[in-house]
């Protein structure tokens, strides 16, 4: 039987410590990153595969399709997605990236953009967590290309959900593509729900 401080370092198997025997209230580098041990295990993206017009302030419910170009590969399962909803394929947190490409014809004043919903009960209740927005002042021409990005911690992939919708679009074009990637809906699993 091992006495107090007689097993050094070198006398544990490498394998031997995993991250269930250590103490849940333990601090240490390896509980942190428990969660990356395997790498992203998730990675999903989604295009407009065509331009969406005088969509006002509405959810996009239509025109979305996995990116099939030869050098996109998913990771994981990926997103399912039915009519603009979109559903985690496990638990874990997640980051994600809207890119809308947005086009103010001449003549129009205003502003527009992509705003991104989530619901933990699936969709009786949201909340908006971010927005992607451009704008066009004096009636001038506009094409503009903006981003934003939220992390949802997914606790149950039945009833947390995704939506993106819509803000000010009567005047505007949200520019999608089916073979080049305009306006996009990215997902990536970074660790384990917290």
């Amino acid at each position: 039987t091992p006495t107090d401080g007689s097993v050094t370092a070198n006398k544990i198997g490498t394998d031997a410590v995993t991250t269930a025997k250590i103490n849940a209230n333990a601090v240490t580098s390896a509980k942190m990153f428990s969660g990356f041990a395997n790498g992203i295990t998730e990675l999903d993206q989604y295009r407009l595969t065509s331009d969406l017009t005088n969509n006002a302030s509405n959810y996009i419910t239509s025109n979305f399709e996995r990116v099939d170009n030869a050098a996109f590969s998913k990771i994981g399962t990926g997103m399912s997605q039915s009519s603009g909803t979109f559903t985690f394929p496990s638990t874990g947190l997640y980051r994600i990236h809207v890119v809308a490409h947005i086009y103010i014809p001449s003549g129009n004043d205003g502003a527009a953009g992509v705003d991104t919903y989530f619901s933990d009960d699936d969709f009786s209740s949201t909340q908006q967590l971010a927005t992607a927005w451009a704008g066009s002042t004096a009636g001038g021409q506009w094409y503009g290309t903006h981003s934003s990005e939220c992390f949802v911690n997914v606790t149950n992939s039945s009833t947390n959900k995704i939506r993106f919708a819509t803000n000010s679009m009567a005047a505007a074009i949200l520019v999608g593509s089916t073979s080049i990637n305009q306006t996009t809906f990215s997902f990536i699993r970074l660790g384990d729900s917290q």
